[in-house]
């Protein structure tokens, strides 16, 4: 059994429509202060998401022992009973009584481009889940959850001294600069998109390459592009890894952070641990929804090895 990973964040229903067309045709610029749009979406799915699940869902995948860390409704019984059926422990999922788990609406275009909406539900008391000091954690991640409970998991694993990335996601509205300097300062890992990182730089006032200096390291994703990795004062590029089918961009980012923590676990340099990051992105980023690609763990390392040379512990 790898060493444990504590995954702080939601578990989630994703309800994800696809809209046949582009955001951008539609959202005038002389307009975005009345902005009222529609969009018609043919396709709509429910789904298991939430990052927190997200993450759990792609370490196990790769063997790792996810232990995640969240809140959830009384609506939630098939999504715990899901992930004892893979295997992944539901010991820190707590369940609030009078309350619905959290729920997410997602529109995507043709761009890949992503409008959503959030109800947090039991989410909302996130703070109160504490993890215990005896979970043997070698990691942890704090990804998109109530501000917080974001906070309390951040201050919990810093006084144990569990190392985390910090994932700022989709709570970023909730984040003022003096927030993100606040968990800059817990955190060993940030990672981001390439939105994001703007985002942060934009609220800090810091380049994302001065905040690397403060860090382990800082890891932007860039879809296609790949990643950058900034490290010991070395800014990598990580080339990415072409994808079977670009097919939904829901749930890539917890994909990458699966891949990186899982790589971290096993001792592996942050370069490597980048690489099966990506690795993990491409295959997501394949299918339907952020829990329904089944790469066997064979699969994962063929494809680690095809595009890296490197390969899965045995």
């Amino acid at each position: 059994m790898t060493a444990p990973v504590l995954v702080c964040g939601s578990m989630a229903f994703d309800a994800i429509a696809v809209f046949e067309g582009h955001f951008g045709e539609h959202i005038l610029p002389d307009r975005i202060h009345s902005l009222s749009v529609s969009f018609l979406v043919p396709t709509l799915r429910r789904e298991f998401g939430g990052c927190a699940g997200n993450v759990a869902y792609n370490l196990k995948l790769l063997g790792g022992t996810p232990l995640p860390v969240a809140s959830v409704g009384e609506d939630a019984d098939g999504y715990l009973q899901r992930m004892q059926d893979l295997g992944i422990s539901t010991a820190h999922v707590k369940v609030v009584p009078g309350t619905l788990t959290a729920q997410c609406w997602i529109t995507t275009d043709l761009d890949d481009n992503q409008i959503t909406a959030f109800h947090p539900g039991a989410m909302g008391q996130s703070a109160q889940n504490d993890f215990g000091a005896r979970t043997g954690a070698a990691w942890g991640v704090v990804s998109p959850d109530a501000k917080d409970g974001m906070f309390a998991h951040a201050e919990r694993m810093n006084k144990l001294g569990i190392p985390f990335v910090f994932d700022l996601g989709q709570a970023m509205p909730l984040f003022e600069g003096a927030d993100i300097e606040r968990m800059i300062t817990l955190a060993q890992v940030l990672t981001a998109n390439d939105y994001e990182a703007g985002v942060i730089e934009q609220r800090t006032g810091r380049k994302i390459a001065d905040i690397a200096k403060t860090m382990q390291a800082v890891i932007v994703t860039r879809g296609g592009e790949g990643a950058t990795l900034m490290t010991d004062g070395q800014t990598i590029e990580v080339p990415p890894v072409k994808a079977a089918a670009v097919v939904d961009p829901t749930g890539c980012g917890d994909a990458h952070r699966a891949g990186l923590v899982y790589g971290l676990t096993q001792g592996w340099n942050w370069l490597d641990s980048c690489r099966l990051a990506n690795v993990m992105g491409s295959i997501k980023i394949a299918s339907r929804g952020a829990q329904n690609h089944k790469p066997t763990r064979a699969e994962i390392d063929g494809l680690l090895r095809a595009s890296y040379g490197i390969g899965l512990p045995a």
